[in-house]
């Protein structure tokens, strides 16, 4: 690693070598050369005088780069596609005439990028379904577990553990769907020509429309597509990169809420990250465990939703055919927007995979706040013995009140049970009160909806991606 100039954290810190592959510069020009090999077989099968030889001496050469030529080749030219035509070329001295025959630079460009962008999106499929899995097992795990409920991170009606982890499970699932419907959608540009009129290939083949309209379909078949878009100016259109950024930041979304809930809860002490034996959490503070994980994917995550409004106003302000203020764009834009969002991935798998579940304290804080959950309970079984169900609810009001002020003024334990067996309008004891306080009995249908939710949605998902499962996450720092 170099010292002396400007590294990006997302390869040095965040991403995995997977995603770092595939959009590094070896990657790109071994694509290119395969691009240009399977314009030449398309172009040899359709009838032009290209030679098996040739063919083989491109394949020959697919992978194996002359960098130094080519850095060269660009310095002169001023054009990076020229100048790997101009390397590959001097590779394959037979074939030479025949590379980039009838295609623009765009040919090899844009449809590198497409098949670059479809590959890291299965690699961020792969990740996102085995997070689902991971919070599916802790979902079932803790379905059971009653803990307080919070509406604006006040206290609430309880649910369980399993059931809020349901709630950032359906987020992802949300995104799998947008990823799966834009990867179904991914499409080659082909090779359209200057401006996607496809004149050179009218020259090459005299006019023959029925061969030209196999091309497009060939090329793409080769590099393992369906289809290539149907029209085109000189790129592909720049729409794709809003879907797949927009597809990204939909993941980011979902992450940083998942994130901000582990924070908060850790702030709690209910659940924590996972911290390891030699990790320090602070500096100055040796005792504390900061949620360092969680704090990143919040972090990762709003760079990504933020990197979603790159390709969007790129899409936006592309002139006619084609403009090239694009092109520094997009080498910033998407590859950064794939390392961030493997990064925040790979953290959220290693978090869900280790979280650690404090149920004592769960269940010390509900049980602080049961009492005024349980108050409607009380008072229906307080009318049943006798009681006016009016009188009965201004006199629970009154107790909460002073129960509540007890605890935040005076600092003292919940009392309202015993406020309410003192008061013989309600002719409760007070063991017949705390008999009631079972959490288990205030948590509604949550188990079950958790049962049914994983049963019903979630495992027919990882059944239809069960070659996917299996992966672990390695956080560097």
């Amino acid at each position: 690693m170099s010292t002396d100039r400007y590294s990006s954290p997302l390869s040095e810190r965040y991403a995995s070598k997977e995603m770092q592959y595939i959009f590094s510069q070896d990657k790109k020009f071994c694509t290119w050369r395969k691009l240009w090999i399977a314009l030449a077989e398309t172009e040899k099968e359709l009838g032009l005088d290209i030679t098996d030889e040739q063919i083989a001496e491109l394949k020959a050469h697919a992978e194996d780069i002359n960098y130094d030529v080519a850095r060269a080749k660009e310095k002169e030219v001023r054009h990076d596609v020229m100048a790997h035509v101009h390397a590959y070329g001097a590779q394959c001295p037979k074939a030479k005439g025949i590379i980039h025959l009838g295609a623009t630079s765009c040919y090899v460009g844009d449809n590198t990028d497409i098949i670059l962008m479809t590959e890291a999106l299965r690699l961020v499929k792969k990740k996102l379904v085995n997070v689902i899995y991971e919070l599916s097992k802790f979902a079932n795990q803790y379905k059971e577990l009653p803990t307080l409920g919070f509406t604006h991170f006040q206290p609430a009606q309880p649910t369980t553990v399993g059931k809020r982890a349901t709630l950032w499970l359906q987020e992802f699932l949300i995104d799998l769907e947008d990823l799966d419907y834009v990867l179904s959608g991914m499409k080659m540009l082909g090779s359209k020509g200057t401006t996607g009129t496809q004149a050179s290939f009218l020259e090459l083949f005299e006019g023959d429309n029925e061969k030209i309209d196999k091309i497009d379909t060939m090329i793409a078949n080769k590099m393992g597509f369906e289809a290539c878009f149907p029209v085109s100016g000189q790129t592909y259109t720049r729409k794709t990169d809003t879907r797949v950024a927009n597809v990204l930041a939909g993941i980011a979304a979902s992450a940083h809420k998942f994130s901000n809930d582990i924070r908060l809860l850790q702030h709690l002490k209910e659940i924590e990250e996972p911290f390891e034996k030699s990790q320090i959490g602070s500096s100055a503070m040796a005792y504390k465990r900061n949620p360092m994980r969680s704090e990143r994917i919040a972090s990762l995550s709003r760079y990504v939703m933020i990197d979603a409004l790159n390709p969007a106003i790129t899409s936006a302000t592309q002139w006619f055919e084609r403009t090239l203020d694009d092109s520094a764009n997009k080498r910033l834009s998407i590859p950064e927007g794939f390392l961030a969002i493997d990064g925040i991935l790979d953290l959220c798998l290693n978090v869900v995979d280790g979280l650690v579940v404090y149920d004592k304290v769960i269940t010390k804080r509900l049980m602080s706040e049961l009492p005024f959950m349980a108050t409607e309970n009380i008072m229906m079984d307080a009318v049943k013995k006798g009681g006016d169900r009016q009188e009965l609810h201004e006199r629970i009001r009154q107790l909460s009140m002073e129960a509540g002020r007890n605890v935040k003024e005076k600092g003292l334990d919940n009392n309202l049970l015993e406020l309410i067996a003192a008061d013989p309008s309600f002719n409760l004891t007070l063991e017949e009160l705390q008999a009631t306080m079972d959490p288990k009995n205030y948590v509604g249908r949550a188990p079950y909806q958790t049962e049914v939710f994983l049963r019903d949605v979630v495992q027919p998902v990882l059944d239809e991606n069960k070659e996917l499962l299996g992966m672990t996450a390695e956080i560097n720092v």
